[in-house]
């Protein structure tokens, strides 16, 4: 058995405050009580908004592909797994992407109401987060995750060709823009 693989390759120093970002704008945007100043501050914020989205849709994804690589390997330890020995709580637990799955369903609204301009949900980015949601559920928040071979995939994950997605975090971690993992969401997901 080799020493062990990491429970995070290395996403950590990417990984943007989303929710928290996001309630501080938006409590940015409501302080004004004229709506053309909360319509400019909104049209301030709104691509920091979706760059926000992306970083956070795109390190999920890149779990995702990392579960499916570490389940390729022989069994070894998880190593520096912070989530080991806590305790579960499912709420807390997926509060985060319930948060972002809010969001994106109110973004269209927000859109039209202080830029006039319509704006599509991407399905996909629905399947992403719901399919992240199952991850996070079926391993109860990874608190019992010892081994890669204690890692549980959701139902609707491909892994075809998942020995090779530590190759593609890496490239993508040189570059330290988690969003560029959006890319390979085809690679996991039934798209």
């Amino acid at each position: 058995m080799s020493a062990g693989l990491e429970f995070d390759p290395g996403f950590a120093p990417y990984i943007l405050a989303f929710r928290g970002t996001v309630e501080y704008l938006y409590m940015d945007i409501n302080r004004f009580k004229n709506l053309s100043q909360r319509k400019m501050k909104f049209r301030q914020y709104y691509k920091k908004f979706l760059e926000l989205f992306n970083n956070n849709l795109g390190f999920y994804v890149g779990c995702l592909m990392w579960a499916g690589y570490i389940k390729t390997q022989p069994e070894q330890d998880i190593l520096n797994n912070n989530c080991l020995g806590g305790e579960y709580n499912e709420e807390e637990n997926i509060s985060d992407v319930d948060f972002m799955i809010k969001f994106l369903e109110l973004l269209p609204k927000d859109m039209k109401y202080f830029l006039g301009m319509d704006y599509e949900i991407n399905p996909d980015d629905i399947k992403i987060l719901e399919m992240y949601k199952e991850f996070l559920t079926i391993n109860k928040g990874f608190v019992n995750s010892k081994k890669n071979t204690d890692i549980l995939l959701p139902a609707g994950m491909k892994t075809d060709g998942a020995e090779n997605f530590k190759d593609k975090i890496d490239e993508v971690l040189k570059t330290e823009d988690l969003s560029k993992l959006l890319e390979y969401k085809d690679l996991i997901c039934q798209i």
